[in-house]
């Protein structure tokens, strides 16, 4: 790799959010170099506070998921009902290039740092918005999180199973991810703008739409009222049966992806030994199997059912057809591609544990990839960030006797 600066050095952000996909923004942000400073209230980021949802021990000893998301980044803690906490804040906003905040909007409005106040005295700032519903319409005021404003309202939840099961079990972060990164790319496409004519902007990017966004090419199949797109639908119903999934002899479920349909059918066919459906106007070309649909599906599943996962593997890598394995998380952490693209890392904790974590998806080719280390503790580098603006050693002492600024706190 060469020496060349990673392409955010010098940008400075500030971040006022919580969970995760506001702190997942600023994350990527301070990946490709950004400093990156987060604001906590004295209690903490919730997040810090998650640890029996996600099975793993609790604190900082070995805090997977906040590092997860705030991996560096300058943790600080003020108090911001306090006049002097609120200073700092100020403070830091006005050196800022970017502000990242999931405040809902009224608190927003109300402490005065909504965008419209905040532009009038920052004209250049850059501020990216996160929330649940949006910023306009009826409930714009809804608390919104990914299991409910992205998974469930979204049309995720209640669409996209199997009708003759039940709703996907959603996990946490899952939509928190994509909307991290959504505003990402309108965040430094706005820098980039005020970086040329000196106008900043508010990007806004909502778990609601961004579901929306997510299932679009179905959405709008589903107005033309053809069965194969009234989801929930049963597999056995899909109109391209070359993209279900199915189980092998052995249990291990295999995705196959051939949306080509008339294209692949004879290779297909060929595959699975069953030349003599080549031809078969039943099934070929699609048009025709839309009348057949569920007896080609058991056709199909038979055929999978008398292999063996590595059978099935050998078959399709041997006629070039484009499938994958349906993982498990715990294949997932061996998986060798994702060790040798970069997608996995190992991260040694306080308490000498050593686990794997999730880089973020956007590599350089000519830019090292960041250290991966802990997140900060609550706090840890409060008094690193006021030193930075100008407080004096013992203005810092008062503060933190004051309860307006929080030194370093290990939790648990």
């Amino acid at each position: 790799m060469s020496e060349i600066k990673r392409p955010l050095d010098g940008v400075k952000v500030v971040e006022l959010a919580t969970f995760i996909a506001g702190p997942c923004c600023a994350r990527y942000l301070a990946d490709l170099g950004a400093e990156v400073i987060k604001v906590e209230a004295p209690a903490g980021d919730p997040l810090r506070f998650t640890a029996v949802n996600e099975g793993r021990p609790f604190g900082d000893q070995e805090d997977t998921s906040f590092c997860l998301e705030n991996t560096g980044k300058k943790c600080i803690t003020l108090n911001l009902k306090s006049e002097a906490g609120r200073n700092v804040l100020e403070q830091l906003i006005a050196e800022a290039d970017i502000f990242i905040t999931n405040w809902r909007q009224a608190p927003l409005k109300k402490a005065g740092l909504d965008f419209d106040t905040l532009k009038v005295k920052y004209p250049k700032l850059v501020m990216g918005y996160i929330s649940g519903y949006g910023e306009k319409g009826p409930d714009k005021d809804l608390p919104g999180f990914d299991f409910t404003a992205y998974f469930a309202r979204g049309g995720i939840m209640g669409t996209m199973y199997d009708k003759d099961s039940s709703p996907m079990m959603p996990i946490a972060g899952f939509g928190d991810h994509q909307v991290g990164l959504y505003l990402a790319s309108g965040v430094l496409a706005a820098l980039y703008r005020a970086r040329e004519t000196g106008k900043g902007d508010q990007v806004t990017v909502s778990l609601f739409h961004t579901a929306i966004w997510d299932i679009a090419l179905y959405l709008q199949c589903r107005q033309y009222g053809d069965p194969s797109t009234q989801y929930p639908i049963s597999r056995k119903q899909v109109a391209n049966q070359f993209q279900v999934p199915h189980v092998t002899k052995d249990g291990h479920w295999i995705q196959i992806a051939m949306p080509r349909y008339d294209y692949y059918y004879p290779i297909f066919m060929k595959a699975l030994g069953r030349e003599d459906l080549i031809g078969n106007e039943k099934f070929f070309p699609q048009t025709n199997l839309q009348s057949h649909l569920e007896e080609f599906y058991e056709i199909i599943d038979a055929e999978i059912k008398k292999r063996t996962l590595d059978e099935m593997v050998a078959l399709m890598n041997e006629a070039d057809l484009p499938y994958a394995v349906c993982q498990t998380w715990d294949q997932l952490l061996e998986d060798p591609q994702a060790w040798a693209s970069d997608a996995l890392t190992k991260v040694k904790f306080p308490n000498g544990a050593e686990r794997t974590m999730v880089r973020t998806p956007v590599i350089f080719s000519d830019t090292d990839l960041p250290a991966y280390e802990r997140a900060g503790f609550l706090g840890e580098h409060t008094r690193e960030v006021l030193a930075s603006l100008g407080y004096s050693q013992e203005q810092i002492e008062a503060m933190i006797a004051a309860g307006d600024a929080t030194d370093v706190k290990r939790i648990g």
